[in-house]
């Protein structure tokens, strides 16, 4: 059996202190737990003047978001007061009665149904990268995390602007969200202090002049996209666009439009890079998992470019890239706050029907108002201490978690084609 163990975040062997928590936190929040913490299903933990709540079990977070999923739906203030300035009220950091019109119109759109509109385009711009990669001397080394940001780039611009105006504009729109994404704080202070949410927090200057160049940027491709409509160019913009409220058949408005398009991008963009990226990067530490791999393609393709009808017999592909965003997920942690005017859940919500360590939650601790949820699967150790990858898409973790933002739902959404249209040239 193949010997390589993923890699993971040093934890600490005792409780941190919290201004060593706190360190850790602005750079890596899986590394503030110490060993025992991924043993148990669930648990809490004090950081400051804050209860933090953490469902670390397929079953915790089903019942903590889908059944839950009215008490636990306000995004936490980091994401919020973070990813205002850009997103506004869009789906990624809305909740309450605008989230739930605003999911009304653009679930349709970003879901799998529509994948046939925009797979050939994820196709294509993965062929491109192939060719470009056979065009290279043997042992030519591959900036593998560049590279896949190109590479999602050029398809997300291709499908969210439309062949045309995504090209015109892709270089300035991924330097504007590289810019504002590197700036942006992962830690919300000002919250573990205590401190009240409608305080306005200090952001640079800086963030507020890349949160304009995107809006600048985004207005125009809108303004562009509204011209064309009678082109009929296939783009998720155009179907905003055509969007009506179900309920009210109202569309959305100018900057709730930009608010999605921008969520739609920062959604899909550097979490999907980050994931292939780790995919190459676990591929070339399991050569049994790579030839397993390149036989299933082999066997379906037979050396032509895939297509969407070609994924359900791309069983073992898709494996492999679940297992990827399984061990090193695009979003470790999804942090929820609890609303302070809704019902206490019931006590199963932090799976009380098992026994806990000391340090896991009793039936006495159910979230109190204000606090927050967080849920991180990935992590445990009978999964993680195996001693190979083992692509298994039967594993519980690959459950949905229930209710989201549409664009995000799915990290990864159509890297199913770009991974079988790459790895012939990359291997």
């Amino acid at each position: 059996m193949h010997e390589f163990v993923p890699p993971y975040p040093d934890r600490p062997r005792r409780p941190l202190s919290a201004l060593a928590t706190l360190r850790r936190a602005r750079r890596n929040f899986l590394a503030i737990w110490e060993d025992r913490c991924f043993e148990w299903e669930v648990f809490s933990t004090r950081l400051l003047s804050r209860t933090l709540f953490v469902c670390n079990s397929p079953d915790t977070v089903a019942s903590a978001f889908v059944e839950h999923h009215d008490s636990f739906e306000r995004k936490s203030p980091q994401m919020r007061h973070s990813l205002a300035p850009l997103l506004g009220d869009g789906l990624f950091i809305s909740d309450g009665e605008t989230w739930r019109r605003r999911r009304r119109i653009v679930a349709p759109i970003v879901h799998v149904s529509h994948l046939g509109l925009f797979a050939p385009i994820m196709v294509q711009a993965a062929s491109e990268t192939a060719e470009r990669w056979a065009g290279l001397p043997r042992e030519t080394p591959i900036n593998a995390l560049t590279e896949m940001a190109t590479l999602t780039a050029e398809i997300i611009c291709r499908a969210v602007f439309g062949q045309q105006l995504g090209a015109a504009h892709a270089a300035e729109i991924v330097s504007a969200f590289s810019e504002y994404q590197r700036l942006i704080g992962q830690l919300d202070l000002a919250y573990f202090l205590g401190l009240p949410d409608w305080l306005p927090r200090f952001q640079l200057p800086a963030i507020h002049r890349a949160a304009k160049r995107i809006h600048r940027v985004l207005d125009q491709v809108v303004r562009d996209c509204r011209n064309r409509l009678s082109t009929g160019e296939v783009s998720m913009i155009r179907l905003l666009l055509e969007a009506r409220d179900d309920e009210s058949g109202e569309p959305l408005d100018e900057a709730a439009l930009r608010n999605e398009v921008a969520v739609i991008f920062m959604a899909g963009h550097e979490t999907t890079a980050n994931s292939l990226a780790w995919a190459w990067y676990l591929l070339s530490q399991a050569p049994q998992v790579e030839e397993r791999l390149h036989a299933e393609l082999a066997r379906v393709l037979d050396g032509r470019p895939p297509t969407l009808d070609d994924v359900p017999s791309l069983t073992y592909t898709r494996a492999v890239f679940e297992e990827t965003v399984r061990l090193y997920p695009p979003v470790p942690l999804l942090a929820r706050h609890r609303r302070p005017m809704a019902a206490p859940p019931a006590p199963q919500v932090l799976g009380q029907a098992r026994p806990f360590p000391p340090r896991a939650v009793s039936s006495r601790k159910c979230p109190v108002p204000g606090a927050s949820l967080l849920y991180s699967v990935q992590r445990r150790p009978a999964h993680l201490r195996r001693r190979c990858i083992r692509p298994n898409r039967s594993d519980p973790l690959h459950r949905n978690a229930g209710p989201a933002c549409p664009a995000a739902s799915r990290p990864g959404c159509g890297s199913d084609a770009d991974l079988p249209a790459d790895i012939a040239a990359w291997r």
